[in-house]
């Protein structure tokens, strides 16, 4: 079940964000996700959140983080990827959108494919200034077909 984030729900959501970083991320020091946990979980609590619950509702599978027209991330905990969260969730953003946009960095290759599978193309490349990793910034139209 897909809903909005509720405020209790916030130090699991956070976790969530850290673990599955740290797991998607290898390339990036773990320290880096670390030192911006406070900050994420601030940004979290003011962002537009959906949370995916498992059926009895006690746990939170994975969420997605929006800002208007910007995918923040989809982030799913590790024993639940490749079950269809991850689906479900962009489902959700796409829903009375015209356009969204996210970035990814280039070696997580398996977003890569998942975004593009769901219909995102890659637009732009650049570097994170934080990490000076390449990252893509994708983006996805209502309608549009590659």
């Amino acid at each position: 079940m897909i809903r909005k984030m509720k405020a209790a729900d916030l130090d699991m959501v956070a976790q969530i964000w850290l673990d599955t970083n740290l797991k998607a991320h290898g390339f990036i020091p773990p320290e880096y996700w670390k030192g911006n946990y406070d900050t994420v979980k601030e940004m979290i609590s003011q962002a537009e959140v959906y949370v995916y619950t498992d059926e009895d509702k006690a746990q939170i599978l994975g969420f997605i983080g929006l800002a208007e027209d910007y995918i923040a991330g989809i982030f799913v905990r590790g024993e639940a990827q490749s079950r269809g969260i991850g689906k479900e969730l962009l489902d959700q953003a796409k829903r009375g959108k015209r356009k969204l946009t996210l970035n990814v960095y280039a070696k997580n290759t398996g977003a890569v494919r998942f975004y593009q599978r769901e219909g995102f193309r890659i637009a732009e490349e650049g570097v994170d200034t934080a990490t000076h990793e390449q990252e893509y910034l994708m983006c996805w139209e209502a309608g549009q077909r590659f």
